[in-house]
């Protein structure tokens, strides 16, 4: 067996490999020419951020079994050719998890005692003690916005500065901010009481410059805000506009929108701190992803067992075939009820109706996951770790087969629920040649095709409501290709679903919503 490792990882990792028998090949520096070049010759390959593994150099890969990425991201992978020719990717998401949390620390730590004009201070010869009065953390309020694995570092830190941590994410289970002592919130709370606020939420089209005008506006006067997650979470110019109005005391940046940032007026601004997206740049850190991916490739080579896999599992031709449309019927069950869901869940139950009880439905329960977990992840979600993303999560998944019969030959109904027992409930099926439908909503049938672009409503059951939506959507030029409307329902609500051609925007949303018998309106978005 051949491995070749593109970029410098852990000794510890290169001895693992070697200690199976293997050859080891070290390079550095390779161009995509040069993998290229020699990457027929290799079963696996190890990279970091810098090698680039381009369509043209996988194609070229006859012999390669897997690809191990040091790190989280892949963007230097080409994952749709490494998945057109049967190769596994890996990586090793979580490994920096402290490193990052620490260096958010480092920030917060800085700004509230003024350590680096401090220290600038001194060193031109100055002994201004007056102008540095910092503040202690002790009694202070840090509101977490995204609550995963650097996030919950973050928690556990605070608390030994007798912080008090809240926490803002619709997608964390109750049990993991309990056990943290942390209190989830909302939003609005997070940002009106928070003396610092620290983005460690992932990046979706939801959270996209969720810290913009609006959200600046509502925070409390004063406020440090810290982020070490992504750039795009922020909008850039509001954030200015927030240190300059003094709603926002001191900003602390590890990461921008665009990297290097080209913006001189944030970096020179005078109570912004920045470093070069260095929260993960510990020699540890640096370590444990080195140690964990030799150890992800040797286990995948030497076993076929397969963790933190990043594209879909190879399935024999016929299995593929047959099982196509109910992956795609699940993924976007999955991501319908996520787009629509009024509960956090802490458990997602699958049933199977009709032919589905003789077919391998495990894939099928991954692409519904898939489809969910999407909607609240930025990180990679595929048949083979939606499972444990899931479990990350503390979400439990629950699969059940009936032998029931009903109205359709083939039906999946996916349920998410809370630990209180409150229940989002949708159904669906596979009709002939393939053609995907949404059955019902919460128990409520109707039928309606799963379109790129859907419009949920729940209103009051008067008239008026369907002929107001349709002018607002008509005055917007935007066009409808289906309507199906349910009445009843243990909310005596009436249920309407729309099919749509183009996006729906937030101005005709916000004024959907302006009709007094309107309750909720949800726009979906289906891969």
């Amino acid at each position: 067996m051949n491995i070749l490792i593109a970029e410098p990882i852990a000794p510890s990792g290169i001895e693992i490999l070697k200690d199976a028998g293997w050859n080891v090949d070290v390079r550095s520096a390779l161009t995509p020419a040069e993998v290229e070049a020699i990457i027929g010759d290799y079963d696996a390959v190890i990279v970091r951020s810098q090698t680039r593994l381009t369509a043209r150099a996988i194609r070229a890969a006859k012999r390669l079994k897997v690809i191990g990425r040091a790190g989280a991201g892949v963007d230097n992978i080409d994952l749709e050719a490494a998945t057109a020719q049967g190769i596994l990717v890996l990586n090793t998401p979580g490994g920096n998890s402290v490193s990052v949390a620490e260096h958010t620390f480092g920030l917060i730590l800085c700004l509230m005692r003024h350590i680096v004009a401090a220290h600038e201070s001194v060193k031109r010869g100055e002994w201004e003690r007056r102008l540095f009065l910092g503040r202690e953390l002790k009694g202070k309020t840090l509101g977490l916005i995204g609550l995963g694995k650097v996030g919950q570092e973050v928690a556990k830190r605070a608390k030994a500065f007798d912080m008090t941590v809240i926490a803002h994410d619709p997608f964390i289970a109750e049990r993991i901010a309990q056990d943290l002592d942390v209190r989830l919130v909302p939003l609005e709370e997070l940002l009106a009481t928070s003396d610092v606020i620290s983005l460690h939420a992932s990046l979706t089209r939801a959270t996209r410059e969720m810290i913009g005008r609006e959200a600046i506006a509502r925070m409390k006067p004063g406020v440090i805000l810290i982020n070490t997650a992504r750039g795009e979470l922020v909008d850039e110019e509001a954030l200015l506009e927030g240190l300059d109005s003094g709603r926002i005391a001191e900003v602390g940046l590890d990461v921008f929108a665009e990297e290097p940032p080209r913006n001189r007026r944030l970096l020179e601004h005078p109570r912004v701190l920045a470093t070069p997206h260095v929260g993960a740049s510990t020699i540890e850190a640096q370590e444990q992803v080195g140690l964990e991916i030799a150890l992800r490739v040797r286990e995948y080579l030497q076993s076929g067992v397969i963790r933190n896999a990043v594209n879909f599992p190879a399935l024999l031709p016929e299995e593929r075939h047959r099982l196509a449309p109910f992956l795609e019927l699940g993924e976007k069950l999955g991501a319908f009820i996520a787009q629509i869901a009024r509960v956090r869940p802490s458990a997602i139950g699958i049933r199977y109706y009709g032919e589905l009880n003789h077919v391998n439905v495990y894939p099928i329960s991954n692409a519904i996951l898939c489809g969910v977990l999407r909607q609240m992840l930025d990180e990679e979600v595929n048949l083979i770790n939606a499972r444990t993303k899931a479990e990350e999560r503390d979400i439990e998944v629950i699969e059940t087969r009936s032998s029931r019969v009903r109205s359709y030959a083939n039906l999946i109904s996916v349920q998410l629920r809370d630990a209180e027992g409150h229940v989002d409930w949708v159904e669906g099926a596979v009709l002939h040649h393939g053609n995907l439908r949404l059955v019902s909503i919460d128990g409520v049938s109707l039928e309606i095709p799963l379109a790129s672009h859907m419009v949920l409503v729940r209103n009051e059951d008067v008239p008026g409501v369907i002929g107001r939506i349709g002018t607002i959507l008509g005055e917007a030029r935007v066009n409808i290709g289906n309507f199906a409307l349910a009445r009843g329902g243990v909310e005596a609500m009436a249920i309407g679903v729309l099919t749509v051609d183009s996006p729906v925007s937030d101005d005709v949303l916000a004024e959907i919503r302006r009709i007094p018998a309107i309750r909720d309106v949800r726009v979906i978005v289906l891969p």
